[in-house]
């Protein structure tokens, strides 16, 4: 069901952002907060100054809200509708990793190493000496 077409009890049952996810998907397009938030206010019989007031609010709850995503036009849109490509070269991460290496062995004095280094051999220990116990055991 269409949001103009819904009753104003249902949309008042309806989170901002559910609002918008709905308004996003009927529009199949990308928009802007303010142009989205007005559209809402219009639905819910907001006032100018209502919207002036919860504007800010309602900007946060986008951010946080994971299935919109906000795009380099400032415009959002559901997050379902865009892909992102990761691409990483082999080359620079093993560069990325060695530089970080030599940063750290610069940094950390050479004694320093051997104490974590008898640290990490203590802990490996001490995790030998650890066995498994099965639910049905511990409640004996």
């Amino acid at each position: 069901m269409k949001l103009k077409n819904m009753p104003i009890e249902e949309i008042e049952l309806l989170s901002y952002t559910d609002l918008t996810y709905l308004l996003l998907k009927e529009n199949n397009k990308s928009m802007n907060t303010p142009s989205i938030f007005k559209e809402i206010c219009n639905l819910l019989g907001y006032s100018d100054e209502e919207y002036t007031a919860k504007i800010g609010d309602y900007y946060t709850s986008l951010t946080i809200d994971k299935r919109f995503v906000l795009l380099d036009n400032n415009e959002w849109d559901i997050r379902d509708r865009h892909s992102v490509e990761l691409i990483m070269d082999d080359d620079e991460e093993s560069e990325d990793v060695e530089e970080v290496e030599e940063e750290i062995e610069e940094e950390v004095p050479e004694e320093d190493l051997d104490v974590i280094d008898d640290i990490d051999d203590d802990m490996d220990d001490d995790m030998d000496d650890l066995s498994m116990v099965e639910d049905e055991e511990e409640e004996e």
